[in-house]
């Protein structure tokens, strides 16, 4: 089984300094791109290729791309940004990459920018990852000293810069609009959109936004092309995913795999199963803001339209497995508790409804709800949905409540009968 993503990596040691990297065949993708393929060509190996972004969304990325003006009459400032600000709860899939292997990433950069003709690129990166941050700094030297950064790279005329940049904190920040007003100083607020950042973005400039996982698997694609990347999944979506499994399994972690395994196989297979005298109840496959899956559905395969037929979605495919002893009204309070303290307080729903949820929730799950609560909850579940919000992160929010009311409401109804959480 081919893992480009992760192949340079191990636990037992730091990342591969620049000397490492290029003897692994590192910045030969780089120098493919540079020296024999015009902007264009690249771009549309990565649309061929069926690279959809891996921070949650699952945009296709070359299509993402082809948004940028680009001839004679395109502005001649744009930018890409890579969003590392990865906080979103449960997952942890960027860090591995981060930490483990930042040239990679930094190859990525580069051969991006100059597919869209970037000549400035960010690194906008979570606060809290210190470790990533050294790492990254290290590397971005190596690059420039061995000129991969800068100008005139490998001879090729195409130059750019990249600067790492540490954000401001906050889960709001992973939004893409919220992400540039951060980086422009601003308050993290989401845009309006359209207009979208690859026509007017930066500074009102045309901007590239990736993700961390998505802009690692470019130099592959570069170096092997894309009928290669496409025939690493189990499906039609290109190439391999970063797949995570947190909570109570024998052995949490992250692997890369196959788009397309099954939520069982990476249950069972690669965490280990359920910890002794636990049952599986329930997983979040994509993190924090995706619904909850059931038994059910162990055999539906980890891809974009596989789950999001089963009703939830991939998202960062970093799994949250809950057993049998976790209280599930006490999981979605603590979700939401999160996403209520996170909010930007820019539109009204989220700024009144997610508190106002997590209040109903916190009294039912201390043996204080009413009967009337659940539907309460269930209207909230359609006033924050999509299209109620200016940005996503309360329909976000919610995704794990209605998928919670829809498997698990006796759970609820427990919890008011016999005024108390009947798992303590």
């Amino acid at each position: 089984m081919e893992r480009p993503l992760t192949r340079n990596i191990d636990p037992g040691r730091g990342p591969l300094d620049l000397a490492a990297y290029e003897k692994a065949g590192g910045y030969q993708a780089l120098r493919k791109a540079l020296t024999t393929m015009a902007p264009a060509e690249v771009t549309a190996m990565v649309q061929q290729s069926n690279l959809r972004g891996r921070g949650g969304a699952g945009f296709p990325t070359g299509r993402k791309w082809s948004f940028v003006p680009m001839g004679d009459n395109a502005p001649r400032t744009k930018y890409v940004v890579i969003n590392a600000d990865e906080m979103e709860p449960g997952t942890f899939k960027d860090r591995l990459l981060l930490e483990g292997d930042p040239h990679q990433m930094i190859e990525g950069i580069i051969i991006s920018a100059y597919a869209v003709q970037a000549r400035t690129a960010y690194i906008f990166l979570r606060a809290g990852y210190t470790e990533a941050y050294r790492r990254l700094e290290a590397a971005l030297g190596e690059a420039y000293a061995k000129g991969y950064l800068g100008e005139n790279i490998l001879g090729s005329g195409f130059g750019l810069t990249l600067a790492l940049h540490e954000s401001a904190g906050r889960y709001i920040c992973g939004e893409e609009s919220a992400l540039l007003n951060a980086l422009e100083g601003k308050r993290a607020l989401p845009r309006a959109r359209p207009p979208f950042p690859p026509v007017v973005g930066l500074w009102g400039k045309p901007t590239v936004i990736n993700n961390v996982e998505t802009i690692c698997n470019v130099p592959h694609i570069v170096a092997h092309g894309a009928e290669w990347f496409r025939g690493l999944s189990r499906g039609t979506d290109g190439g391999t995913k970063i797949f995570g499994a947190s909570g109570k399994v024998r052995r949490p972690g992250a692997w890369e795999l196959p788009l397309g395994v099954t939520i069982r196989e990476l249950l069972e297979e690669h965490a280990g199963g359920m910890r002794d005298g636990l049952k599986f109840r329930a997983v979040l496959p994509g993190g924090a803001s995706t619904d909850l899956l059931t038994a059910e559905h162990l055999d539906v395969e980890m891809d974009f339209n596989a789950v999001q037929k089963a009703g939830s979605r991939l998202g960062t495919g970093t799994m949250i497995v809950v057993d049998d002893r976790t209280c599930i009204v006490g999981l979605v309070l603590n979700l939401i508790r999160f996403f209520a303290r996170e909010s930007c307080g820019w539109c009204t729903p989220c700024r009144e409804g997610l508190p106002w949820i997590a209040d109903i929730l916190a009294a039912i799950e201390r043996g204080a709800g009413e009967p009337g609560d659940i539907e309460i909850l269930r209207e909230h579940c359609q006033h924050l949905g999509l299209g109620r919000t200016f940005c996503a992160l309360a329909p976000g929010a919610m995704e794990p409540l209605q998928s919670a009311l829809k498997y698990f409401e006796e759970d609820f109804q427990r919890h008011i009968s016999e005024r108390r959480c009947p798992w303590v």
